[in-house]
Parts: C-alpha cells; sequence; structure tokens
C-alpha cells in the first residue's frame, strides 16, 4: 500500500498557498488513503484534518506525539484527535522521543477506542537497539523505518522482528529523503519493470520496497499534484522477485 507522507509538504509555512485539499483529494482517489503526520511538521496535522473535513471515514490517519513532557503529550494528543474527528488510527511515538512518558497515555487511548494502534518511529540506526526493546514488550503493534536500496540498516534486526511479532511496517523515506531522485535512470533500464507496472524510477522504488512481504505501507511525500496517483500505482501486484529488486538495487547505486 502506498501513503501520503506530510513532512515538508503540508505546511504554509514552506509552502504557501499549497494545494493541500487537490492533493488529499488525488491521494483519496487513487487509493493512496494513509496519511502520516506529526506535530513536528509545523501546521501540518490541521491542514490534513480541514482537507479531511466531510471525507473522514476513507482516511486512515497515522500522528505522532513528540513532546518532552507527558502533559505536553497529552496537549498534543487532544489536539490531534479533535482535528481527526476524534480518532487516529495509529499514533506513534515520534523518534522515541519520552517513550516512557507517552505510552501509558496511549495505551489508555486504545483502550478508549480513540486510537486503534499504537506505534513508534525512529530514523537513525543508533535507535534501531531502543526500538527492538520497545517492539519486544509487546505494547507496540507497528513501527515507522527508514528503507530503501542505499538505506538497508533495518533489514538486519528490524525487519525480522517485525515478522516475527506479527507487528506492522510504515516504511519512511522511500525516495532517500530526494537523494535517489537526483540521478535517473533512463527509460530503457526501467524497461525490465514495464510488465510490473513501473515507468517511472519513483514507482520501482516504492514497489522495491513493497515486493518485502515484511513493509506493509511506503509514505512518499510529494508536492506536485498527478505524483500522488502515479505513486499509488506502485501499490499493486505483481510484486517484484529477486531479479527485479536486484536490478532496482544495481540502478540505486
Amino acid at each position: 500500500m502506498v501513503g501520503v507522507g506530510t513532512w515538508q509538504t503540508f505546511d504554509p509555512e514552506r509552502r504557501a498557498g499549497d494545494p493541500v485539499p487537490e492533493r488529499v483529494t488525488e491521494a483519496l482517489e487513487s487509493g493512496a488513503n494513509l496519511f502520516d503526520s506529526s506535530p513536528m511538521y509545523g501546521a501540518a496535522e490541521q491542514l490534513l484534518g480541514r482537507a479531511l473535513e466531510g471525507r473522514r471515514d476513507q482516511a486512515l490517519v497515522a500522528t505522532k506525539v513528540w513532546a518532552s513532557s507527558a502533559d505536553e503529550g497529552i496537549r498534543q494528543a487532544e489536539r490531534a484527535l479533535g482535528y481527526f474527528g476524534g480518532r487516529v488510527e495509529l499514533y506513534q511515538i515520534h523518534n522515541l522521543v519520552g517513550w516512557r512518558k507517552h505510552l501509558p497515555m496511549l495505551e489508555r487511548l486504545r483502550d478508549e477506542r480513540r486510537i486503534q494502534v499504537v506505534g513508534a518511529t525512529h530514523y537513525s540506526s543508533s535507535a534501531f537497539g531502543d526500538l527492538a526493546s520497545l517492539m519486544r514488550s509487546g505494547r507496540i503493534g507497528a513501527v515507522q523505518i527508514p528503507y530503501n536500496p542505499r538505506e538497508r540498516e533495518v533489514e538486519r534486526e528490524l525487519l525480522p522482528l517485525t515478522a516475527d511479532l506479527g507487528i506492522g511496517v510504515v516504511v519512511m523515506r522511500p525516495f532517500g529523503e530526494g537523494g535517489l531522485m537526483r540521478s535517473l535512470p533512463s527509460a530503457g533500464e526501467l524497461e525490465p519493470l514495464r510488465p510490473f507496472g513501473v515507468t517511472t524510477w519513483a514507482q520501482a522504488l516504492i514497489k522495491w520496497i513493497l515486493s518485502d512481504p515484511r513493509c506493509h505501507v511506503a509514505i512518499p511525500a510529494t508536492t506536485k499534484l498527478g505524483r500522488t496517483a502515479e505513486n499509488a500505482a506502485a501499490g499493486e501486484p505483481p510484486w517484484f522477485g529477486p531479479e527485479e529488486r536486484a536490478l532496482v538495487e544495481r540502478l540505486a547505486g
């Protein structure tokens, strides 16, 4: 499944006049109905909530708590629940910040059925040991981790652990924060992937991720209308086999 990231793309301070409602409409119409946000992303939560008014039931919302104190974490959660119609499908502890303070609050909200799944995120391999320990505790049901052909540290422990524990996986950085998009393979180089519905390098990277059955959702971010629908097309089978994944890895350098 392909979702939508909102970091740096749903923020009026960075992108004045950005057509957020139109991009949300495009995502929903193309089946990219999971939206990932955070209070760390400026006004992204509020803008997403406004764009989902009248169609909240069509979306899955993943957001995060990111606060140094338990009290601020509670305030962030109440604000987010207000933006999103009183419920959040996946509530994550952003980069494990203050996780011991915030986890009991999220568990309470889950017990109250105001959130469905509690998760945690981290972008840095230096924190993967701590994330693995939290996963083994049985207290979270999902993780958000970086994964792409150049950034594969999660293959060592985290991805095997998610499979063993039945934990959901949301993949951030599918394009390596843009680094994988700076030098694009030619159409000829991508031709072997055409039978898999791939016509762009972005689609190849997304399908490379989702062809690993341990990865459930990839969340590329984009500001361009039309790009979300293009990305979403890579979220459907047929999936790559070992040869196709190896080709993408070679092309990624």
